[in-house]
């Protein structure tokens, strides 16, 4: 007796376990999150490893917590200043902008440079003082082209971010809700921008050249006559990114810093047709200057080494699954027959994206249908949706439609299928 007690117990306990199984959702059934991130020791407070392409996060150490980021801040004045404005128009120095601390380029008021000169020492040197004639010539004051930063920064989904100044120098000012907030942004924010500048925008090449180009030299000019001739002054810029000569593939980068902020970075690397944005907040304070080189060392490689490319079609629902669902009310060639309408997936072929996928990681899909529908039904009406997630979240959903109208029994009907039936 005891011996059979024991078998009904485990068949009960296996047929339990089963009925769990089979009621899990299907994005439990269909796919499963990559393993828990590893403990990547990084210096950085905050910290983010993006796939350029997708904008998914790949890596985070409190990602998405608001901090200064000094000068990677003229990531977005520059392509600002290449979309918006002439590389050969003539910018005039103000008294404001020659005001502006170290590290500068030494501007003196009434002086003109050309803008596509001022773009070099602003991503090369990181010049302060070039910042700000970039912005006054661009948007007429600091203020103006910081509500220009603020609305590319929203346009490209960067709520985190808040933009002051031009240059990353520390500051606060009163938001248009009436709060006070600093000059701010977070490591998935500043990413986000990046992949922005390299991938997305009108001027991507443009920007890459110029924080690509090692050296350059330009010269300054004057007003004589109606007509720009040289100023006397020349100057010359060598690129403080050492990044691009540390790893194969590397891209593009700004370097930063200052008392708040502490050494931030933000750089761009391709290879095997992979592009990987790091940014990093708060990466030491003096004299830990090169933390910031070992942590993009440390990412770029974990991305290299963990993530593999696919795409959204690989896990497609097979449309030749989908029945015909049933019409409650809906009319049909003959009495006493059941209504159906034909279903489709409204899929756009040319909509397929491309993942950095973490090696065991997959793509979950939501299927989620109507059992039934009720007339009239119209074609193209909506009954269903395929949801594709990638570690819970979704990245791209089609929808289920009907092909065909089902009208709703009516009296005109009835009538009909009446005289149909007697004339036989």
């Amino acid at each position: 007796m005891n011996t059979l007690k024991k078998i009904l117990a485990l068949t009960l306990s296996l047929f339990l376990s089963l009925s769990t199984l089979f009621s899990l959702p299907a994005t439990a059934l269909l796919g499963h999150a990559a393993e828990k991130d590893p403990d990547l020791k990084l210096y950085a407070q905050s910290a983010v490893l993006m796939d350029a392409d997708s904008g998914r996060v790949l890596y985070e150490k409190d990602g998405h917590k608001i901090m200064p980021m000094a000068s990677t801040t003229k990531i977005m004045t520059c392509i600002l200043a290449l979309e918006y404005g002439n590389l050969e128009d003539y910018a005039l120095v103000s008294s404001y902008a020659a005001s502006m601390p170290k590290v500068k380029l030494g501007v003196s008021p009434n002086e003109y440079y050309k803008l596509g000169d001022l773009l070099y020492c602003l991503m090369l040197e990181s010049h302060n003082d070039a910042a700000v004639v970039i912005a006054e010539h661009i948007a007429g004051s600091t203020q103006a082209f910081a509500d220009m930063m603020n609305q590319k920064a929203r346009d490209i989904g960067c709520y985190d971010t808040f933009f002051i100044t031009p240059n990353g120098l520390d500051a606060t000012a009163t938001a248009s809700d009436g709060t006070v907030k600093a000059h701010s942004t977070t490591a998935a924010d500043l990413a986000r921008i990046m992949c922005y500048c390299i991938s997305d925008s009108p001027k991507k090449e443009e920007f890459l050249a110029i924080t690509r180009t090692p050296a350059y030299s330009f010269e300054n000019y004057r007003e004589k006559d109606g007509a720009m001739t040289s100023g006397g002054r020349s100057f010359h810029c060598n690129n403080h990114n050492a990044f691009l000569s540390m790893m194969e593939g590397a891209l593009s980068g700004k370097t930063g810093f200052t008392g708040s902020a502490g050494y931030c970075y933000v750089g761009a690397l391709r290879r095997d047709e992979r592009t990987y944005v790091v940014a990093l907040l708060a990466c030491g304070w003096p004299n830990n200057k090169t933390y910031k080189w070992s942590d993009t060392k440390v990412l770029m490689n974990y991305g290299l080494e963990n993530f593999e490319y696919h795409r959204l079609s690989e896990a497609a629902y097979d449309e030749s699954k989908l029945k015909p669902l049933k019409v409650l009310n809906g009319q049909t060639d003959r009495l006493n027959a059941t209504a159906h309408a034909d279903v489709k997936i409204d899929r756009k072929e040319d909509t397929d994206m491309s993942f950095l996928l973490k090696k065991g990681e997959q793509i979950e899909v939501d299927f989620q249908m109507e059992d039934t529908l009720t007339a009239p039904v119209s074609a193209g009406s909506q009954v269903g949706s395929i949801k594709y997630l990638i570690g819970g979240e979704v990245y791209k959903v089609e929808y289920i439609v009907t092909q065909n109208d089902v009208p709703a029994i009516d009296f005109s009907w009835c009538l009909k299928q009446i005289l149909l039936r007697y004339s036989l």
